[in-house]
């Protein structure tokens, strides 16, 4: 049997120097390397968006940011709302008599002013009833003639005492009835002569008519639903919308001024203008459940651009400010103490200021106070900006400003490091 050689046994105070020597060598190791690293990496840089562009600086380089202009000019002070087109009015022509619809006289979408001949309904059935009830009159006034005659005869003798005071009274009696019947003719003539004229569908107002609801050969009935077509009223229409309730006092004083507010109707996205026109009404109450209360513009739409039920923008002219100062929107910030924007002054050093912003709109803002035309607000880079510290301006009202010269010098610590990375 061969001998295998073993394993010296690791005595215990071997293990002990082996568990306390490992973890400092390998401490000695990782702090190496990370001097290492710090000694050769590059310098980090922090990515910054721009207007326009990306800003790349350094971390401990004044921060880049892009400023604009404050100006100064009139101001125009707009309340924006959701409306819908409502034509003012609109129609469904229906057939007040029944019939054949014999003739069509339109083409659908097209323009009708009030009192044109739009359908006609077969005349013939009208005309036999106006026939006879027009013979049924001539018949009683014939007998009524007559009847008068004998009472102006009976009179004559009544005065002769020839007749009996009896006869003479029935006489009266009997002209009287035909009198009557006269009349009630008279009024089956008049009558008949409606149904004929109902027999022609005319416009009851001006405006577009719609899509033909019967065609030509069917028979209508004064009792149908849909009707022959509809008519809506497009010149003038109105646009009916909504404005918080907080907005209505200055609205209302304005109007019951008598002053023209204007109003702008623009399509979905908010771009196209479609129409112009003015505030018209304003409702007698407003709705609890929304806060909000309803408003009437009214639109002479000579374009034709607005339809009824049409979903618009609006765009109420309340004021204009005149000769006011106006910021970018974008330089206005918010923290607990309220708005406020950084100045930029002519060493390019930031400044904290605490301002009241008036009336705005997407772009512009006015500042009624605490700014002034011409001063330098910053619109973009504004997260590493403090107040009272100097950055780099990179655009200036949207144009891109040249890199200061000696920006970071060679004796620098940023020179330095870069040098080494």
């Amino acid at each position: 049997m061969t001998n295998q050689p073993t394993t010296p046994p690791v005595s215990g105070k071997s293990r002990t120097w082996f568990w306390l020597v490992t973890p400092l060598l390998l401490g000695l190791a990782g702090a190496g390397i990370y001097f290492h690293n710090g000694e050769a990496a590059p310098e980090q840089k922090t990515e910054k968006a721009g207007k326009g562009r990306r800003f790349f600086q350094e971390d401990d380089a004044p921060a880049v940011v892009a400023v604009e202009t404050a100006r100064s000019g009139d101001f125009p002070v707009y309340l924006n709302a959701l409306g819908t087109v409502t034509a003012l009015k609109t129609v469904t022509v229906k057939s007040r008599v029944d019939g054949e619809l014999v003739k069509v006289h339109f083409s659908e979408g097209q323009l009708v002013k009030a009192g044109d001949l739009l359908a006609e309904i077969d005349p013939r059935p009208f005309q036999v009833q106006l026939q006879q009830v027009q013979g049924q009159l001539q018949r009683d006034q014939a007998l009524l003639k007559n009847a008068e005659l004998d009472q102006s005869r009976y009179q004559t003798l009544l005065e002769q005492d020839s007749i009996a005071a009896q006869q003479t009274v029935t006489q009266e009696s009997v002209v009287k009835q035909y009198r009557g019947s006269v009349e009630m003719d008279q009024a089956l003539v008049d009558n008949a002569k409606l149904q004929l004229n109902y027999a022609k569908l005319t416009a009851p107002i001006s405006g577009r008519v719609g899509l033909r609801q019967v065609d030509q050969g069917n028979i209508v009935r004064a009792g149908d639903a849909n009707g022959l077509v509809v008519i809506t009223q497009l010149q003038p229409i109105s646009v009916v919308f909504t404005l918080p309730e907080d907005q209505l006092p200055e609205v209302a004083k304005r109007y019951r001024q008598g002053q023209d507010i204007g109003i702008e109707a623009y399509d979905r996205s908010g771009k196209t203008k479609l129409a112009a026109g003015k505030l018209i009404a304003l409702d007698n109450q407003i709705d609890p459940a929304t806060g909000t209360i309803k408003l009437k513009a009214e639109f002479d739409n000579r374009e034709q651009t607005l339809f009824a039920n049409q979903f618009v923008n609006v765009r109420m002219h309340l004021e204009t400010l005149r000769g006011v100062t106006q910021i970018p929107a974008a330089a206005l910030q918010h923290d607990g103490q309220g708005p406020f924007v950084y100045v930029v002054d002519g060493e390019n050093v930031a400044h904290l200021r605490r301002i009241e912003p008036g009336p705005g709109n997407d772009e512009k803002i006015a500042v009624p106070n605490a700014l002034a035309a011409g001063e330098a607000l910053i619109v973009n880079g504004s997260d590493r900006v403090k107040d009272g510290a100097k950055v780099d301006v990179a655009e200036r009202d949207g144009q891109t400003v040249a890199a200061q010269p000696n920006a970071n010098p060679p004796d620098s610590e940023a020179g330095k490091r870069r040098r080494r990375g």
